[in-house]
């Protein structure tokens, strides 16, 4: 009987164990808010030194030059601080920050603007782009743009603006993280009509030394992948634009399905300190606030 007992109490200490093992590498997210009134946000990150958040909104057609894009200061309580704080912009997309200067992607150039001042400092403009899209900034101040309608990634060292990769291996590259020595890539798959593709995209590392590409994982399709965030600890949250997903990738390519969001999850922002993860929606005009727990 002792041994009985012995053993139904071993075999619930491991079901326990393995339950804990479960959860903590689970990820549970919660919602915080609901943000409406922006106009077709696309891309959301957060200001440490400010805390709090910018939106670029394309407002109207993603590659149309009309003027109408702007970027927005948004609290971390999700309520706008400034709706229109810079303006005269066309269809910014991806947005970055190195020291006082945030970086956004406006169809066929990278437009630099002064944190502190709010005001437009320089462009950087690149003459045959078409969709000029995500942004990144590396430890070292390099900032790196990606083209996906042209297979590109551009680099702008200093004051140098220049292709840095172009490659049918890219996959119609969309969101990019500088993470040490590698861009992280979320690619959004071999396009076919338009933005349509036969196979979805999925994660990818390239070495800033010697522009390897390489699959995270085994290279199986995850989606038309837009915004990228995390790291090789806690994984990566990946947003899927067309299926409107927001997805965890272990490093070793494991994917988790988290939310099922609408069409449009765009460039997300998370806050590994703050455990809170920021999601636009491009065509419901919104941005979501969610806490992550484990």
């Amino acid at each position: 009987m002792l041994i009985n007992k012995i053993k139904i109490f071993s075999s619930l200490c491991l079901y326990l164990f393995l339950n804990n093992m479960v959860s903590a590498d689970s990820n549970v997210l919660e919602l915080n808010w609901e943000l409406d009134g922006l106009s077709n946000p696309e891309s959301v990150i957060y200001d440490p030194t400010l805390n709090h958040l910018y939106v670029s909104n394309v407002n109207g057609s993603p590659i149309e030059k009309d003027a109408n894009g702007f970027i927005s200061i948004v609290s971390l309580s999700g309520k706008i601080i400034q709706e229109k704080w810079v303006i005269g912009l066309n269809a910014p997309k991806g947005l970055a920050i190195h020291g006082r200067t945030l970086y956004t992607a406006d169809i066929d150039e990278l437009v630099a603007i002064d944190i502190d001042s709010g005001r437009i400092i320089n462009k950087f403009k690149v003459d045959d782009a078409k969709f000029l899209n995500d942004v990144t900034a590396s430890e070292n101040g390099d900032v790196y743009v990606s083209d996906m309608a042209l297979d590109r990634i551009h680099i702008l060292t200093e004051d140098n603006f220049s292709i840095w990769i172009e490659s049918s291996e890219l996959e119609a590259p969309n969101g990019l993280l500088a993470l040490g020595n590698e861009i992280i890539l979320g690619s959004w798959g071999k396009m076919t009509d338009g933005f349509a593709t036969d196979v979805p995209g999925h994660l990818k590392r390239i070495s800033m030394q010697d522009k390897t590409v390489n699959s995270v994982g085994d290279g199986s399709s995850v989606g038309n992948l837009d915004g990228v965030e995390g790291n090789d600890n806690i994984g990566f949250y990946v947003t899927d634009w067309i299926n409107g997903k927001l997805i965890h990738i272990k490093s070793s390519g494991e994917v988790t399905e988290l939310l099922d969001l609408p069409k449009g999850s765009a460039d997300h922002e998370v806050i590994m300190g703050k455990n809170l993860i920021f999601i636009p929606l491009m065509m419901d005009n919104k941005l979501l606030s969610y806490t992550i727990s484990n």
